[in-house]
């Protein structure tokens, strides 16, 4: 009886786009998928040599190390202007925001609103996970109602601290805004959808259409005080029915996009 060579097949490797390096998230978090989503993107769109990255003040600012292309920081909400800049100055880059909601949907929100409402050719990606992660938990214009965070201890009073803000649902309203859609990261199933979004994004800017965002639902084990699988379940139960995943806003142009 001969025996017979093992062989292996390589399912899955680190994307090109990856740095090879350990990063600084909490055990569990979702920035860690979000990364190896744009990375994967980046690659497979062969983007990487004309790619620049701007990182806000927040959990995703060191994001400069774990990607492998040219990367800016931005000042706290100030990832729309610097983007909008560079996007100007060098029209032949592809130039993308990385921002959580703390950051776009609160001291940055002026920036946010005026790029999509300028039509501004650049692609941002929204990690909502309805807290200041960086910061240390705080009540975030995301946080839900009834959410407990280290300043809303008794959970967020829409009476008297107003409701969450829906981002996606109202930069869908300006005609600037070409591409918005709402994705979520706690399952396999929705990560696949969200990578097939963040391409749609991405091939919005390339072609010229117009401004683009794809917000992604996240968890934050450490700040929600839950173990990784049941900030899963947390997300799904909570989160989504607030935060309806869907297309928000396809501009004809981009729903002829073959992808």
């Amino acid at each position: 009886m001969t025996s017979q060579p093992i062989t292996e097949q390589v399912v899955y490797q680190r994307p090109e786009a990856l740095s090879d390096v350990n990063t600084h998230y909490c055990p569990g978090c979702t920035h860690g998928v979000a990364h190896r989503l744009v990375a994967e993107v980046i690659d497979e769109m062969n983007l990487r040599d004309k790619a620049i990255g701007v990182a806000p003040v927040g959990c995703s600012v060191f994001m400069y190390n774990y990607m492998d292309f040219d990367f800016v920081v931005a000042a706290h909400g100030r990832a729309p202007a610097m983007a909008t800049g560079i996007k100007r100055c060098l029209p032949d880059r592809f130039v993308l925001t990385y921002q959580g909601d703390g950051d776009l949907a609160s001291i940055g929100m002026a920036e946010i609103v005026h790029a999509a409402t300028r039509g501004e050719n650049i692609s941002v990606i929204f990690i909502n996970n309805s807290n200041y992660g960086m910061t240390g938990g705080q009540m975030a214009p995301t946080t839900l109602p009834g959410q407990k965070t280290t300043s809303s201890p008794l959970g967020r009073d829409v009476e008297q601290q107003g409701f969450p803000i829906r981002v996606s649902e109202m930069l869908a309203k300006l005609d600037g805004a070409s591409y918005i859609v709402r994705r979520s990261l706690h399952d396999p199933k929705n990560i696949r959808q969200a990578k097939k979004a963040i391409r749609t994004a991405f091939e919005t800017q390339v072609r010229g259409l117009g401004f683009s965002m794809v917000e992604l639902l996240s968890i934050c084990p450490t700040n929600w005080n839950l173990t990784p699988v049941d900030s899963m379940t947390w997300l799904e139960d909570h989160m989504i029915p607030y935060y309806p995943v869907g297309d928000y806003k396809v501009h004809p142009a981009v729903a002829e996009m073959k992808i």
